[in-house]
């Protein structure tokens, strides 16, 4: 992790959890000149900490409660338009063209590692450190930073910050990839007196409230998303209706409706959004070697023609062995076949614990 110099204040974004509190303290511990920062980018309040997203009204007054504890200087920033205008224009946007996104990815993306880092240099800090479970290594002789997973593997998220440049590699901090894992991180919590040390994870989407999920969201957004169309096999059969595209996404089992006349589970393995239909079939048709990607970013920033790779397709799936391939397109080939690869979601590339690149898969 590269260093900033005690004397450089750093900037942390605190959302409210415990992750990015034990953060602020362990600088705070070790002697840096701390400022905490919220983004208030959702103004619901949810009283279930599970549904509260990390950076909701509810969340906001528990950053500033540590950052009390602390004693140090926090700052609560109106993040509300641009994080509607990316984040959740993009989460539509997708939906509608029959893909399912990761709006995490998309927020650190276009917020927390844009918006962040330039309100980072007007505050005069050095770095940004985040709560995420990463590790940050520079390579001496080139100069260049690599992303690396986390020392406990179970809680990696290097998966959702693949998009990181170098400049803004050079620039942040993650002091908890380090760690063993969350069990650790909750046990620091404690011994600092940190009030959220017990406090759950925030297990859903930030923007969407717990009743009606996702698609209710996206209903009270874009109703053409959800009108009744067919659902069809392979040869174009029609074989029942649904009430709406952005309700399904590939290799959905459970709201289908229908059973294969052979007695065996059907699953989604298309989206027509063209047409408005939903394609199923049997499990075997979920698999895939061959993964296309679009909007690539190289690391290290050094594009390879072929390397031998261990990859994944979603963010909750251990990398497995694969050639990363980049010519007139840039695609995965997995030695093995992949289940339900899912057009909108991220797939990303590791050599040994270092990411080497990531991208939307098309």
């Amino acid at each position: 992790m590269p260093r900033a110099k005690k004397s450089d204040p750093v900037l942390v974004a605190m959302s409210g959890g415990v992750d990015s509190s034990v953060v602020a303290a362990i600088l705070k511990r070790r002697g840096y000149d701390v400022i905490g920062i919220t983004m208030q980018i959702w103004q619901e309040s949810q009283t279930d900490a599970r549904h509260a997203g990390c950076c909701s009204l509810g969340a906001v007054e528990d950053a500033r409660r540590v950052a009390r504890i602390l004693d140090i200087p926090h700052y609560v920033i109106n993040f509300r338009d641009r994080f509607r205008e990316t984040v959740i224009q993009n989460f539509i946007d997708e939906y509608s063209a029959g893909r399912t996104p990761n709006p995490c990815v998309q927020c650190n993306k276009s917020v927390k590692f844009e918006s962040l880092l330039e309100k980072m240099h007007e505050l005069g800090c050095a770095r940004l450190a985040t709560g995420h479970y990463a590790r940050i290594r520079r390579n001496n002789k080139t100069g260049n930073f690599r992303l690396l997973r986390a020392r406990g593997a179970a809680k990696d998220q290097s998966y959702v910050l693949y998009m990181l440049s170098q400049a803004q590699l050079a620039c942040s901090m993650f002091p908890l990839g380090e760690l063993e894992g969350k069990a650790e991180t909750r046990t620091l919590a404690r011994e600092m007196g940190l009030p959220v040390a017990d406090k759950p994870d925030s297990q859903e989407i930030c923007f969407v409230s717990q009743a009606g999920g996702y698609a209710e969201f996206l209903k009270g957004e874009n109703p053409h998303l959800f009108q009744t169309g067919a659902i069809v096999d392979e040869s174009g059969n029609e074989m029942g209706r649904h009430n709406g595209i952005a309700a399904f996404t590939v290799g959905q089992r459970k709201g289908i409706g229908l059973t294969a006349r052979n007695g065996k589970p059907l699953y989604v393995i298309g989206i027509q959004t063209a047409t408005n239909k939903i394609v199923v079939g049997a499990e075997q048709a979920l698999f895939a070697k061959e993964v296309l990607l679009q909007d690539v970013v190289w690391a290290a920033g050094k594009r390879e023609r072929r390397i031998r790779v261990k990859a994944k397709i979603r963010y909750n799936m251990e990398p497995v062995a694969a050639s990363l391939i980049h010519g007139n397109e840039t695609k995965l080939i997995f030695d093995q076949a992949v289940r339900a690869v899912t057009p909108g979601q991220i797939a990303v590339a590791y050599c040994g614990k270092s990411l080497v690149a990531g991208g939307t898969i098309r």
